[in-house]
């Protein structure tokens, strides 16, 4: 489709509000992209982070993830880097390998986000975790064989559940590379 016009009707310190030939979405401009890790430790136990959403103003069960490039650094952070760097302030976990799953839209009516997907393998523990700043991120580790009922009782406790969990979820329980 070509565009026809594109105007910015709103600006805010983290996204923009755009309108294109009627259509109005969302988009980053403090960032180059966002990263979701999907990891498993050698016991087992996926990695899930739990955090408070504003938009949503209920806590949502979520694998770790984060923003490319949005601190002023010298040089373009890879989404190895940035899924390094997320792990590790989120969680607490470091891995030794990251693989690129794919990448796609957040949520492509309404955002011109893109998330890539990484798999993390060989995470070891070498921090306390929690987030940077005024992030409030509780860590869990669940068995893979608890995961289920696990996610249930989250959600009869009032967490809503990211829908991505259960696309790495399928990549967690497939994928041996």
């Amino acid at each position: 489709m070509k565009i026809v016009s594109e105007k910015i009707l709103h600006e805010g310190r983290f996204i923009r509000l755009i309108e294109e030939n009627g259509w109005e979405y969302i988009q980053r401009h403090n960032c180059t992209g966002i990263v979701i890790i999907a990891a498993l430790t050698d016991d087992q136990e996926v990695i899930f982070v739990e955090q408070f959403r504003p938009p949503l103003k209920k806590r949502v069960i979520e694998f770790p993830a984060g923003l490319m490039n949005d601190e002023a650094v010298d040089k373009e952070e890879s989404i190895f880097e940035a899924a390094q760097r997320e792990l590790l302030e989120e969680t607490g976990y470091q891995a030794g390998r990251i693989v690129k799953l794919f990448a796609g839209p957040v949520s492509s009516g309404s955002s011109a986000d893109i998330a890539t997907l990484v798999r993390a393998f060989d995470v070891k523990k070498i921090a306390e975790g929690g987030g940077v700043e005024d992030e409030d991120i509780i860590v869990h580790t669940v068995s893979l064989s608890d995961i289920p009922q696990w996610l249930k009782t989250k959600e009869q406790e009032g967490c809503l559940i990211e829908p991505k969990v259960y696309t790495g979820l399928y990549f967690l329980t497939q994928s041996t590379a």
